[in-house]
């Protein structure tokens, strides 16, 4: 059974940052990809950033220069860097992976982490 366990989130005042990990009960390249959503109340669940298998990596366009996706493969572990955050950022953040390339959505999911950014 695939596990993918978020680190904690927590409370951050806008412009601070953050990073998530994700640990996955197995190597990360036996995914096409990894990636990170969130979902804020009210919203639509987003994708944040994703990261192939190969390296190649894409983000929200409104995320993009402040988000960074990473990963370490010995450790199992993909990070979400989060800077300059708004309160907009506010979301229940969820790491996710896709094990094939004709999926559009993720077939594996984390439990979600929090964060919180107040003004």
């Amino acid at each position: 059974q695939v596990q993918l366990v978020e680190s904690r989130g927590g409370l951050v005042q806008a412009g601070g940052a953050l990073r998530l990990s994700c640990a996955a009960s197995r190597s990360i390249f036996s995914f096409n990809a990894m990636a990170w959503y969130r979902h804020a109340p009210g919203k639509q669940r987003e994708l944040v950033a994703g990261i192939t298998a190969g390296g190649t990596t894409n983000y929200a366009d409104s995320l993009k220069g402040r988000f960074s996706i990473s990963r370490v493969n010995a450790k199992n572990t993909v990070y979400l860097q989060m800077n300059s955050l708004k309160p907009e950022d506010t979301a229940v953040y969820y790491c996710a992976a896709r094990s094939k390339q004709r999926l559009v959505l993720p077939d594996y999911w984390g439990q979600g982490t929090q964060v919180t950014v107040s003004s």
